[in-house]
């Protein structure tokens, strides 16, 4: 089991040095650079009266003063330079600091995280709370009209972007009836609320956005649970139960289902990471909620590139280390499955 721990470990590295690698060449070319953007935000002034693209932001302007700003962004040194010097900063886990907001990564991830896990964890429990039981149902009346209904539905919602799901639940519940905020996790007032009231406040405010997630998102469980049912049913053991009399109920629940939810169990890990992250980028810009995915789309487009590097550093590391966990998970639930 270490070995194998060993060698999962050692492999994440290329990995992870690749998708820094590709993303850092990346935004060597990508135009309107840190400086540009920098050199664009002075001349339009604090309001943005002057108007001009952004990339043509540095016209005009002292080149000493040029120079300045790409030396205090780092900019007057090579490319390879930057890059070992961002890996050495990465290996010791320091992400930098933003070059627009004054701060460091790890602290604007800490401050937007607790959106995105709110968002994720919500999104996490209500998916299995309904997947599970709906795989279930389905498969023990397999082949009804009840099975091809909800197949129907489950496929249509799957079918369903969340980013489009999401602005017709806006258009519809939050502009035409009007019975849920626009943007915004809480109320303007949230600190003169008492406790009661600032849970009623936090609800209506996540149901839109929380919707719009759980909806793609359970899809995949219910049919996972489904098939894997319907495996087990098919199997021996089941039919060996049931001719010694055992009732349908203690067959199912006591048997069928311990063995069914293995691949659903070992699956937990990156569903409950990956819900705070995947889908969260176009719904939290959707309902202007203030989290990771929100912070990330931001600093793309204002070329903040060590909140982009740092990001998607801390991204790609947690979906590495939640693979590997995913994989000893299934070892631990499945004695039957080995390491070699």
């Amino acid at each position: 089991m270490f070995a194998y721990i060993l060698k999962r470990i050692l492999l994440m590295l290329p990995t992870l040095l690749g998708v820094l690698v590709i993303t850092f060449a990346v935004t060597q070319f990508v135009p309107g650079g840190p400086v540009q953007q920098y050199m664009a935000e002075a001349r339009r002034g604090p309001g943005g009266g002057e108007g001009g693209a952004v990339y043509r932001g540095a016209q005009g302007v002292d080149p000493k003063k040029i120079e300045e700003i790409k030396k205090l962004y780092g900019f007057d040194r090579p490319a390879p330079e930057r890059f070992m010097k961002m890996l050495g900063e990465f290996a010791r886990f320091d992400l930098g600091r933003s070059f627009f907001q004054n701060k460091s990564v790890w602290d604007l991830i800490v401050e937007k995280l607790p959106v995105s896990v709110s968002l994720g964890l919500w999104t996490f429990f209500i998916s299995y709370l309904i997947a599970v039981p709906l795989g279930v149902a389905k498969a023990v009346r397999a082949g009804s009209r009840f099975d091809f209904v909800t197949s129907l539905i489950v496929l249509v919602g799957y079918a369903i972007p969340g980013f489009v799901l999401g602005v017709l639940l806006l258009v519809v519940f939050g502009g035409q009836l009007q019975w849920f905020p626009l943007r915004g996790l809480t109320s303007a007032n949230w600190d003169e609320l008492s406790w009661p009231a600032r849970i009623v406040d936090y609800l209506w405010h996540i149901t839109l956005p929380v919707f719009a997630m759980v909806i793609g998102s359970f899809a995949v469980t219910t049919m996972l649970t489904k098939n894997s049912f319907l495996e087990e049913i098919r199997k021996q053991y089941v039919l060996t139960a049931r001719a010694k009399g055992l009732e349908e109920r203690r067959v199912l629940w006591k048997h069928v289902f311990r063995n069914a939810l293995i691949p659903i169990i070992t699956g937990f890990p990156a569903a409950f990471i990956g819900a705070f992250f995947t889908g969260a980028l176009l719904i939290e810009t959707l309902f202007s909620l203030d989290g990771l995915g929100l912070l990330s789309y931001e600093s793309v487009i204002r070329r903040d590139y060590p909140v982009v590097m740092g990001t998607l550093y801390f991204f790609t590391l947690i979906g590495l280390v939640t693979r590997l966990v995913s994989d000893l998970a299934y070892v631990w639930v499945d004695p039957r499955v080995k390491f070699d």
